[in-house]
């Protein structure tokens, strides 16, 4: 007996498990790519759908019927929709919106495949040998069901079910392959860069036991240990060891990519051929080859055919170790279809993936669904993680503005005409209902949203939904960025809580806090001028997320194992309360291994208050000279604004025209901001002014002579405005500490990570002045790094 239960532990180890829709996307899908837009259900419309049509169905009716079924080496399973044993009938539905006809002809063949795996797998559970198969389309507007019903023999079901499981066949037995060397390989993984850095065995150690005891992980590692590889090597060794599918490495900056990129690669040269596939995610903009051609087969070559051309590139991929943007671009241009897309389909069949927080924590994050969709056992490490709180606000914040929906009326076609004229006369009852209410105020916290402006939006985004589907070649000019943010907006505001703030601005009419696209503020522009403020459309109405943690524990919760690193995380409470991280988070602070005598910090005692800015800027820029004089080397120097920036800039270069200075610019390329680090050469002298908290605030490696000092003015406090003010209330009320976590925390964040760009390594030394007599007060000292020695200048 014992032997029969080992021999069948190792056959349901050698099983390749696949989901029926991954089965079918794999074997099944055929034809171009074809991403014009057709209005598509919510997922919450599509949830409420599938349930609105198993109520209508009668008692005979089994909803959700779980099946699974084996070919070889393929386990296969998932859910079907509903079985009626009365009727012997199997039901999968798939909810729209608009026209039937809108459904590409391979979308439709690919909603078949599906049913009919379902439908051998029926036969096989229930010892069926004829089954009834229906395919519902549910138009989530009008709630009509639209069946499509075929008889199919067992035999038919399963000759179909067996022929796209042996075009899989071969690709799973190289995953099974791939996947027992790269564990044999990852459990065999050695540490690339020994000795360990002070500090980075510790590190290292925290993050394999958050690993491989499934608990989220909150780690603040100071700069020059070498966190990105101190995170990836643990993460890697623990793959094996709890089973993980993929390990994602989240940065907010392309740097943090490129760092990422460069620890894997160390980490993997341990050994020749290393199993182990890495790709990089980029922006679809940075990977596009043909930017003038839309995403389909009849405009863009590498989209036509693109699922005909797909097996073949993707073995192609498989076969590389590294598919980071270059060799990614290679192995789709060779085979003529799409560099990004080809990209989207290898992540299924990667290890490690390295890509932007909003690919996992977004709204329609693609590492999430995957993940959820396969059932994957995923482990995230975020990089400079003090970055995913206004990151994650963004992601669920949205606003609309009176001039955007003014300037789109000349491109909305006659037959939904009435509809935007309905949304401004609902512009207008709110500017009434302002200046009724709040004659002094031209910014307003609304206490509740505005319900009829929502209807006029649903109804807008209704009849905008059946136009595109009955008309979907026709151009539309600022329609469509337009209705976009609307469909954004509407879905927010169905989620609308006290982790977000709705607001009325009557006086703000430039581009709204998430800027628009270069294409939709192009497109506005010429349907009317947003630069300045047109006077009769006054008005923007802003649904301002301030915990985001409402949206992104969901994301937190799917993954087996989280961790959070960054040189600033202090106090963890902050991060763990704002992200909604579960109670069981673990928190440390790895001690910095940088002596207090390689960074002299000193606090010169000025205002830098707004209205003193003019009598203190003589004393401002008499500190920076003089230490400039005192030890002559490359500086940079930051200020809280461009204004208060180019003010202190143009006075220091008045008063001493020989010192060599270069400053940040409101707008730079990526080109720009390399010529302006490239100023900080090792025998180079001058300063750099920059903005706190701007790009290059954080993420700048100038080590050595590169630059010896930073001049910090201000606390980097957030302005004390009606904004903030409603949020400082707000993190009161829930949290106990508004002040702290409206002003101060992330005030101090952006100082000490501005310090940070100093002291890069254990051979550093260097000096910061902090321009500011604020700094001489407890409740900011105390956030400081306790390894500073601040002495008072």
């Amino acid at each position: 007996m014992s032997v029969v239960t080992e021999q069948t532990k190792v056959e349901e180890e050698a099983l390749y498990k696949v989901s029926v829709r991954n089965l079918c996307l794999f074997g099944a899908k055929a034809g171009d790519l074809d991403l014009r837009f057709t209005p598509s259900p919510t997922a919450q419309q599509g949830r409420e759908g599938h349930m609105l049509v198993a109520s209508r169905r009668g008692l005979d009716h089994e909803a959700e019927v779980k099946l699974s079924g084996t070919y070889q080496c393929l386990q296969v399973s998932g859910r079907a929709d509903g079985y009626d044993a009365r009727r012997n009938e199997l039901e999968e539905v798939k909810t729209f919106r608009g026209s039937l006809k809108a459904i590409a002809p391979n979308h439709q063949e690919l909603h078949w495949a599906q049913l009919k795996v379902y439908g051998w797998l029926m036969c096989q559970s229930r010892g069926l040998s004829t089954l009834n198969l229906t395919l519902v389309y549910f138009d989530v507007g009008d709630q009509t069901e639209h069946p499509v019903s075929e008889a199919f023999s067992a035999d038919e079901l399963r000759v179909f079910f067996e022929s796209l499981c042996e075009r899989f066949l071969d690709w799973a037995r190289l995953e099974l392959d791939h996947r027992q060397r790269r564990d044999a390989a990852l459990e065999e993984l050695e540490f690339p860069q020994l000795p360990f850095r002070p500090g980075q065995r510790e590190l290292a150690r925290d993050v394999y036991r958050a690993c491989v005891q499934s608990r989220p992980l909150l780690v603040q590692a100071p700069t020059g240990i070498g966190k990105t590889i101190g995170t990836v090597f643990p993460a890697l060794r623990a793959m094996p060891v709890r089973g993980i599918d993929k390990l994602f490495f989240l940065t907010a900056k392309t740097p943090g990519r490129q760092v990422a990129l460069e620890a894997l690669q160390k980490v993997t040269r341990t050994q020749k051929h290393f199993p182990l596939r890495v790709i990089e995610l980029v922006a679809k903009d940075k990977a596009c080859e043909h930017k003038d051609k839309a995403c389909h087969g009849q405009s863009c070559p590498l989209a036509s055919g693109f699922y005909d051309r797909l097996p073949e590139a993707r073995a192609a991929a498989a076969q590389l170790a590294w598919l980071d943007q270059k060799g990614l671009r290679e192995v789709a241009l060779e085979h003529q279809i799409c560099p990004y897309y080809l990209g989207h389909e290898m992540v299924r069949w990667s290890d490690v993936v390295v890509g932007d927080y909003n690919y996992y924590f977004d709204r329609t994050a693609m590492l999430h669904s995957l993940t959820v969709d396969g059932g994957l056992r995923v482990s995230v490490l975020v990089d400079e993680a003090h970055n995913l709180y206004a990151r994650a606000c963004s992601m669920y914040s949205e606003d609309l503005s009176h001039a955007q929906t003014l300037a789109v009326r000349p491109d909305v076609p006659k037959a939904i005409r009435g509809r935007i004229d309905e949304l401004l006369n609902q512009w207008q009852l709110l500017l009434d209902a302002s200046e009724r209410n709040t004659p002094d105020k031209t910014w307003n916290l609304l206490d509740e949203l505005p319900e009829g402006m929502l209807r006029s939006l649903q109804k807008f985004n209704s009849m905008v939904s059946e136009h595109l589907n009955d008309h979907p070649t026709d151009t539309y000019g600022a329609l469509l960025p337009y209705y976009f943010k609307t469909l954004s907006f509407a879905g927010l505001a169905e989620a609308y809580g006290e982790h977000t703030m709705c607001e009325f601005d009557q006086a703000t009419l430039a581009l709204p806090s998430n800027p628009l696209t270069q294409s939709e503020a192009l497109q506005l522009s010429l349907a009317g001028e947003l630069v300045g403020v047109p006077e009769n459309a006054p008005g923007t109405l802003t649904l301002r997320n301030i915990v985001p943690g409402h949206f992104i524990n969901t994301r937190i919760k799917s993954a087996d194992s989280i961790v959070l690193f960054s040189a600033t995380l202090n106090p963890p409470d902050y991060y763990i309360n704002l992200l909604g991280l579960p109670d069981t988070t673990l928190s440390n602070n790895i001690p910095c291994p940088f002596k207090p005598e390689q960074l002299k910090v000193s606090i010169k005692p000025i205002s830098t208050r707004r209205d003193d800015r003019p009598v203190s800027l003589d004393a401002l820029v008499e500190t920076m000279a003089s230490q400039f004089a005192d030890e002559p080397g490359n500086y940079m120097a930051f200020f809280s604004s461009f204004d208060y920036m180019e003010l202190a800039q143009r006075t220091l270069q008045q008063r001493y025209p020989n010192l060599t200075v270069w400053s940040q610019e409101r707008l730079m390329t990526e080109e720009r901001r390399q010529a302006y680090l490239h100023q900080f050469g090792a025998a180079g002298q001058g300063i750099g002014f920059a903005v706190l908290g701007g790009v290059f605030g954080e993420g700048v490696d100038l080590p050595g002579k590169r630059l010896i000092g930073a001049f910090i003015a201000t606390l980097g406090l957030p302005q004390f405005d009606e904004v903030n003010q409603a949020i400082c209330e707000r993190m009161q009320k829930r949290f106990g500490r508004g002040h702290d976590y409206t002003y101060t925390l992330p005030g101090i964040q952006k100082v000490v990570q501005a310090a940070g760009r100093v002291i890069r390594t254990e051979l550093d030394t260097g000096t910061v002045i902090l321009l500011d007599e604020r700094y001489l007060e407890s409740r900011y000292r105390r956030l400081l790094p306790d390894w500073w020695e601040v002495e008072v200048a």
